[in-house]
């Protein structure tokens, strides 16, 4: 099979297309032919190594694919390590048949970005019918998600923070209210101009001054739920007693807990989104497909932040 892997940690550069053995199913375990293999952000970290979960090498990076099993059901999944090859193994737990009308990139899209987004706003948050809502990276895989189904629940109010204009004008077009701009100098001046004042939920995936920047936004019992720290750097320390001052809370996600319990946590709310899409009441925003070969052009875009939504190698070519 072919195959994008490393062998030793680094950037986008030290991502190497390979032939490879295909891997041999054990039982419990599905063999896959990849179509397609999704890209998250996660996946710069993970080969550099500066991921939540440490990395071993050799590594074949990715998280997510849709294909053909050996029986012919087409089905996505989360496979942990793997997704960048034209076949992996995927836990029958963890496959879920996908409808017709889905194509590959909208279902690669619910599988970490649709499902986080989905318990970042009911699970993380509790978002209530009324709140505002506030979203980093409003634009990428999670954001774009994230505004959609805080409209869908109820949100008062939706505002998305993107890089450039045609960003923001996506962000407008999937349901904000209004969109800042995530590279202003005063974050929480932007953040609370475009939401006219304090908000109630922040889904934060930046880290460093924007996520400071952010808890200071954050309304009396307003809640910030933190998911990644694409800027590479840490927020300053939280201080409970703050925390306390305000009525604020800070939680943190992280979608590995929900795999432990699956059939509860995992296939209940695919269903319900891989619905939504089917049913044309849900957009998927997905990137132009990059060859397998392109897996390292991906990373340094994605990098770049020249991307929007779902990013997608397209693994027979």
């Amino acid at each position: 099979m072919r195959a994008v892997q490393i062998t030793e940690f680094g950037g986008p550069e030290v991502l190497t297309e390979v032939d490879l053995p295909d891997p041999e199913p054990t039982p419990g375990m599905l063999l896959v032919d990849v179509t397609s293999a999704g890209v998250n952000y996660a996946d710069t970290h993970q080969v550099e190594d500066s991921y939540l979960a440490a990395q071993e090498l050799p590594l074949i990076p990715g998280s997510e694919v849709v294909g053909t099993t050996e029986d012919g059901r087409r089905v996505c999944g989360l496979v942990g390590t793997g997704g960048y090859a034209t076949r992996a193994l995927l836990a029958e737990q963890m496959a879920f048949d996908v409808p017709d009308g889905v194509e590959d990139g909208q279902a690669l899209a619910l599988l970490v970005q649709g499902l986080t987004a989905w318990h970042l706003l009911r699970t993380s948050a509790q978002l209530r019918a009324g709140e505002t809502v506030a979203v980093h990276a409003a634009a990428g895989g999670v954001g774009s998600l994230a505004v959609q189904l805080a409209r869908r629940w109820g949100a008062g109010k939706v505002v998305g923070g993107a890089s450039s204009e045609d960003k923001r004008e996506l962000v407008l077009r999937l349901g904000a209210d209004a969109a800042f701009d995530s590279r202003a100098d005063d974050m929480r001046a932007a953040i609370e101009g475009a939401a006219g004042g304090k908000v109630d939920v922040v889904l934060d995936m930046v880290g460093g001054a924007a996520t400071d920047a952010s808890i200071a936004c954050l309304a009396p019992f307003g809640r910030l739920v933190h998911f990644g720290q694409a800027s590479r750097e840490q927020p300053s320390q939280v201080d409970p007693g703050a925390l306390m001052g305000r009525s604020r809370g800070v939680v943190g996600f992280w979608l590995a807990h929900c795999m432990a319990d699956p059939a509860r946590l995992l296939a209940p709310q695919m269903a319900e989104l891989l619905q939504l899409v089917a049913g044309g009441e849900l957009e998927v925003v997905v990137h132009p497909a990059y060859p397998l070969s392109g897996a390292r052009r991906a990373h340094e875009d994605m990098r770049a932040r020249s991307t929007s939504g779902k990013v997608v190698l397209d693994c027979s070519a």
